[in-house]
């Protein structure tokens, strides 16, 4: 891998971010370039889903971005339906939340160092995804980080009043060691 000079660090989530991490995920205008449903989410509920990804890690990992520079949390990752035995897992997603965070490579930078994770440290083999067809500044990083495209899935979501078809890409770990 090269060297590269990361602005940013991965960390595990704490108590201490509900309120930011309840904030991003009540977004629309983050939502409308992720693949899930809309839900209204109270900090009640928050709690209990913070609670569950700092004590459960055996099949999702979610973990906060942070600033070098000053600790900032300004966004969160996840890895999701890790499979150990077939060593595979699904990408759940970067979310840069902060908005002048946005639109600065970061979320790339955070993409390097989920890859590093998976693949050097938890030695999975594949890593893939599933991305909106529409949401092309994901689907260019996506493409930088090596992964590859494998399909289209049509119709696959619905929201905001209309179908959208979804990109399904991925990695294998020697595309991995060959791209970074």
């Amino acid at each position: 891998m090269k060297n590269y000079n990361y602005r940013i660090y991965l960390r595990a989530f704490e108590f201490d971010d509900l309120l930011l991490l309840n904030k991003w995920r009540n977004d629309d205008e983050i939502y409308k370039f992720t693949g899930g449903n809309k839900y209204f989410i109270s900090t009640e509920y928050d709690k209990k889903w913070i609670e569950k990804k700092i004590f459960n890690k055996q099949s999702n990992i979610y973990l906060a971005i942070c600033l070098k520079e000053n600790n900032d949390l300004i966004g969160y990752l996840s890895i999701i339906n890790i499979d150990y035995r077939n060593r595979k897992a699904e990408w759940g997603g970067i979310i840069i939340g902060e908005k002048a965070m946005q639109n600065k490579g970061l979320a790339t930078e955070a993409g390097h160092l989920m890859l590093k994770y998976i693949f050097e440290e938890i030695n999975l083999n594949r890593f893939y995804g599933f991305w909106l067809d529409n949401n092309k500044a994901s689907l260019k990083m996506a493409e930088k980080l090596g992964f590859k495209r494998e399909g289209l899935l049509r119709s696959s979501v619905y929201k905001l009043n209309s179908y959208h078809d979804q990109v399904i890409m991925s990695i294998l770990k020697e595309e991995y060691n060959c791209t970074l």
